[in-house]
């Protein structure tokens, strides 16, 4: 069963997603995922872009280098918040700002992109070319 979703059920969907994931991104970590936080971020930008991607870019480059960018942007902004959240509140409520999470994103980001690439690629190679016959282009 296809269903298509209109433009502004995909919008609430995202921000709905992306509101619960910035409320997770706040909070700090339990003990027992600390020493997997680089991988937790590098799948979740993955996973994001994957989300995204299926939502929005199907096979067009432009959408997909779009959602990397603002990705990248989100995952930079959300560390900043953190670190402006610590100084505020003078204490440690969650994270800092870390370069590391920030290049764990992007690794993610660009993993997903590899395969996005490879997918569209083979997707337009065997997309089958659509030809006008004559009776299509001279309906009588």
């Amino acid at each position: 069963m296809k269903r298509n979703l209109s433009i502004w059920q995909k919008l609430f969907i995202t921000v709905f997603c992306f509101g619960i994931a910035i409320i997770g991104f706040m909070l700090k970590l339990p003990s027992m995922f600390r020493g997997m936080d680089k991988e937790m971020h590098a799948a979740f930008y993955f996973l994001a872009a994957a989300f995204l991607n299926i939502l929005f870019a199907k096979r067009n480059f432009i959408i997909h280098a779009f959602i990397f960018g603002f990705l990248y942007m989100f995952g930079y902004a959300i560390e900043l918040a953190q670190e402006y959240s610590n100084k505020y509140f003078h204490k440690r409520i969650h994270g800092r700002f870390d370069p590391e999470d920030v290049a764990s994103n992007l690794q993610g980001l660009i993993y997903f992109s590899a395969i996005w690439i490879v997918y569209a690629a083979i997707g337009f190679l065997i997309r089958k070319p659509v030809v006008a016959t004559e009776q299509q282009a001279n309906p009588e």
